[in-house]
């Protein structure tokens, strides 16, 4: 059982055939799940397939590094898989720990900050190299998900952890998009933008990716640390520029990028040689699963898109005039999936993304003439916050909040939305870490 709280949710038939569509969602992009259909190893030949493409390790060790957020349960299915005995060693950097691994060390490091345990976590990985002599023969075997831009810091000279933090933080609350936030990150880096894989250079690495991006942008997952990079120096400085964070940025990362982008620091690799990707699981297949889950259900379900972006306020207002007005008429779940970007004020309470996009949603959807549920849920279990993934709200909310006297309007303008739906009740989606991480899940089922 992914959520929880389900009993509490589920006061109504469209709310408990929600609940089920999420769930779906998230079973299908588990990392037991998407590793056992990509990847499979021949113990007799010593062959890893992955995706049909065939790797003979006869003549070479598996070594296995990584990080993020389903960092640790794909160390758990790929030992599984290969045979702890068939790895000589492993670490992987997750948000959490407790995992049955038996040669991957997993270590828990910090999200969405970094930590001294995230570096420790990194230069753990590097030091196999010399340890173990890794060489040409040898395949390094990366795994990799969302999160890992924070899970797996390694500052590059001059810069310190507490730098990045700094700028880090400040980019979150920016309104800064995912894809800026890495630019950004991979430049003050030895290891992201391609840094990790030219590091293992003439080993083999092949990296599992479960994208969080939209898009699937390789060079963005995880700030992709295997993946040559297609960003500069320059877009990194002029990410700091368009949200005005120059002068509060920590000056020895803003110093750091000013030599970049004079040519006095290396740029991030542009070609890999040496490095294989492939994404094993995203954001296109939850909805895939959602949508059989609403057929199997006896529902008529739509996807819009699995590629959402934009301010979550704007997206939620016009998603909710769009269903409300009749767009997707003839369709009664409406499924969308990606990332939106909230804006905050300097002052914000507490919630994320989900939540706002929910407590917006219940004034937007409010001239709905039929009953409808609107949930918005990150597939990692955290919006933000440990715990809750997101939130849930219907065409009863906004009378609940109005009857209690609550002031919906001003927990959104003061992005509270977590303390509005506590105050609400049977709104928020709990789940704990679930364990994977492809964006965020979202979905309209009207009762018309």
């Amino acid at each position: 059982m992914i959520i929880k709280n389900r009993e509490e949710l589920i006061s109504s038939g469209l709310r408990a055939r929600a609940v089920e569509l999420i769930e779906a969602g998230v079973t299908r992009v588990l990392p037991s799940n998407l590793l056992r259909e990509s990847v499979r190893y021949r113990r007799t030949s010593r062959r890893l397939v992955v995706e049909n493409v065939g790797y003979n390790l006869a003549k070479g060790r598996v070594f296995i590094i990584g990080g993020g957020k389903a960092s640790g349960l794909m160390a758990e299915e790929i030992e599984k898989i290969i045979g702890p005995e068939m790895i000589t060693a492993g670490a992987v950097n997750c948000k959490s720990n407790g995992y049955a691994t038996k040669k991957i060390e997993v270590i828990q490091a910090g999200h969405p900050v970094p930590d001294e345990a995230g570096v420790y976590g990194v230069r753990t990985m590097l030091a196999m190299k010399g340890r173990y002599n890794i060489g040409k023969n040898d395949l390094v075997l990366c795994l990799i998900s969302g999160g890992g831009s924070s899970l797996m810091p390694c500052p590059a000279s001059g810069v310190s952890l507490e730098d990045k933090r700094a700028i880090t933080q400040l980019l979150l609350r920016c309104g800064a998009d995912i894809k800026e936030i890495n630019t950004v990150r991979k430049h003050l880096s030895l290891t992201k933008g391609g840094g990790l894989g030219r590091y293992y250079d003439p080993a083999r690495v092949v990296s599992l990716i479960i994208s969080d991006v939209v898009g699937d942008d390789l060079d963005a997952i995880a700030s992709g640390p295997t993946v040559s990079d297609s960003s500069t120096f320059k877009e990194a400085y002029d990410v700091l520029e368009k949200y005005g964070l120059v002068e509060k940025s920590p000056q020895n990362a803003v110093n750091f990028l000013k030599r970049g982008c004079a040519g006095l620091e290396a740029e991030t690799p542009k070609e890999l040689f040496n490095c294989d990707n492939y994404i094993i699981g995203n954001n296109r297949m939850a909805l895939e699963a959602m949508e059989e889950k609403a057929r199997d259900l006896g529902l008529k379900p739509h996807t819009v898109t699995s590629e959402l972006s934009g301010d979550t306020t704007d997206v939620a207002n016009r998603m909710a005039k769009e269903v409300a007005g009749g767009r997707y008429k003839g369709f009664n779940v409406i499924l969308l999936g990606g990332e939106t970007t909230p804006t905050l004020t300097e002052k914000a309470g507490k919630g994320g993304r989900n939540q706002h996009y929910a407590a917006v949603s219940m004034l937007a959807m409010k001239k709905c003439a039929f009953p409808w549920v609107v949930a918005s849920a990150g597939t990692d279990g955290s919006d933000f916050m440990p715990d809750v993934a997101g939130a849930m709200v219907d065409d009863s909310s906004l009378k609940t909040a109005q009857d209690a006297g609550i002031d919906v309007e001003d927990y959104i303008n003061k992005f509270d939305s977590n303390t509005l739906f506590k105050k609400l009740g049977r709104s928020l989606i709990i789940t704990g870490a679930t364990g994977t991480n492809v964006s965020d899940v979202l979905l309209y089922l009207l009762g018309c």
